[in-house]
């Protein structure tokens, strides 16, 4: 018989709220170097966030969650998500997500004089972000 995986406590603060606080199996989140997994006694880490979504494993189910920057805390036993802004899915408005990414796709393509090109694709990598999340279950999916 299979051993049930070890499980660790993950949290994802940000400014507003606290996000996520439970134990979970495995985490798997965008750094600014890519994307790392996280398991029950992974060595220490502190880490910056990048744009992306956060997947945490608790026992069958996938849980999603976009993060908007940050950073991370890796521990043996707890996972410290610090993040600018973490939507679960439900918090998600998917028609406002989308009419962003229309704007900051006519910036980037008008080429207006005075644009900020790393602002508008930062608009354009969070709206996507966003939409991401949404196009799964709401809540959870089987492994």
């Amino acid at each position: 018989m299979a051993e049930k995986s070890k499980k660790f406590r993950l949290r994802i603060v940000t400014p507003a709220k606290t996000a996520v606080d439970k134990n979970v199996d495995m985490v798997i989140m965008q750094t600014v170097d890519g994307q790392i997994g996280v398991l029950s006694g992974h060595e220490p880490l502190t880490t910056v966030l990048g744009i992306g979504t956060l997947r945490y494993y608790d026992d069958e189910k996938i849980e999603r969650v976009a993060l908007l920057g940050g950073f991370t805390e890796i521990g043996q036993t707890e996972v410290v998500v610090l993040a600018d802004i973490a939507e679960h899915p439900d918090e998600i408005d998917a028609e406002r997500a989308r009419r962003a990414e229309e704007r900051a796709r006519k910036r980037l393509k008008d080429k207006a004089e005075g644009l900020d090109y790393l602002r508008a694709e930062l608009a354009l990598r969070k709206s996507l972000v966003r939409q991401e999340i949404m196009a799964g279950p709401l809540t959870s999916e089987k492994k």
